[in-house]
């Protein structure tokens, strides 16, 4: 496994994060969620090939993604310094009207309940899970700044969202003397790369890491070539149609996919992360495994160098889709 700085922190991280959205209540979030049970040998598995990044949210299963994940990592790794921890803040963590968003509030109480959760005194990276626009920029980027004064994150991210927007947060943060955003865990991969207009060249000037999330398209690029579903497509279609709503530009893609490795003898899913591991500004993007397979594909894919032509090969059916967040 490679490890790199994230985005240009002094902080290494593996060129793969787990992401353990896939871990928490099945009874809440569908049937392709793992129970702890079944995602001890899969996290197990991860850190043994060298994953030492894992990524997760207080609002997964209602908190019980950052349970699951608190215990798995306490009881996999030695210490606390081996691995980095990335949890976010914004999607719904009760009833309440201030149970979410990015108000001062919310932010207060969650990065507690994130804390208690995850069994731990302190998270690696505080993400914003996405832009809020009912409280004024000033106000969250303070109470970010204060966690992470308070001891309570070290760095801090943010996901999905337009380039203003970003470049706004850092601004305020900036000539504030507050704490900076080091990455954009973003919307990224070979059928969906619209950020490549203006988010991407942004992170690369100003130095911020990319932990692009979906890097598989829900499962799509993965299935290139195959007829096989999966219980998470099943359960999750509405969601895939809405993200990849281009089917005819899905398929000329997908086609090149499995063309690509075939010749290569891997998996599809191992051609479609290389190629986003190896777009530039990309630290590790965020990849969910429900079997043991998945995470194969995953470190294969981090030392599956695929060349220049076959880079431009993959990119080129590529047309202008919606921009969703």
């Amino acid at each position: 496994m490679e490890y790199v700085r994230l985005g240009s922190t002094g902080m290494k991280v593996s060129r793969i994060c787990l992401g353990m959205m896939s871990y928490g209540d099945p009874t809440r979030w569908g049937e392709w969620v793992l129970d702890e049970a079944g995602a001890e040998p899969i996290a197990r598995h991860a850190a043994e090939a060298g994953v030492t990044f894992f990524d997760t949210a207080d609002g997964y299963s209602g908190g019980r993604s950052e349970e699951i994940t608190g215990r798995l990592l306490r009881a996999i790794f030695p210490s606390r310094d081996d691995y980095v921890l990335a949890t976010k803040v914004f999607l719904p963590t009760g009833e309440g009207v201030n149970d979410r968003g990015l108000s001062r509030k919310h932010i207060t109480s969650a990065i507690d309940g994130s804390l208690r959760r995850l069994g731990v005194d302190h998270v690696d990276l505080y993400q914003i899970h996405r832009w809020d626009p009912e409280t004024p920029i000033e106000e969250t980027m303070l109470a970010l700044h204060d966690a992470v004064r308070a001891g309570k994150a070290l760095y801090i991210g943010a996901s999905s969202m337009n380039a203003w927007q970003f470049a706004k947060a850092q601004h305020v943060a900036e000539v504030n003397g507050w704490t900076r955003f080091v990455t954009m865990q973003n919307h990224y991969n070979l059928l969906y790369r619209e950020d490549e207009r203006e988010m991407i060249p942004l992170c690369a000037d100003q130095g911020v890491g990319l932990i692009p999330w979906s890097p598989l398209a829900r499962g799509l690029l993965a299935r290139a070539g195959s007829d096989e579903a999966s219980v998470r497509a099943e359960s999750d279609s509405q969601r895939i149609e809405a993200l990849y709503s281009d089917v005819e530009n899905n398929r000329l893609i997908l086609d090149r996919v499995a063309q690509v490795a075939r010749e290569r003898e891997v998996t599809a899913a191992q051609v479609a992360l290389s190629w986003v591991l190896r777009q530039p500004g990309v630290s590790a993007p965020i990849v969910g495994a429900t079997k043991a397979g998945h995470v194969d594909d995953a470190v294969a894919a981090a030392d599956l160098a695929l060349t220049d032509k076959e880079l431009a090969f993959l990119a080129e059916p590529y047309r202008p889709r919606v921009v969703i967040h």
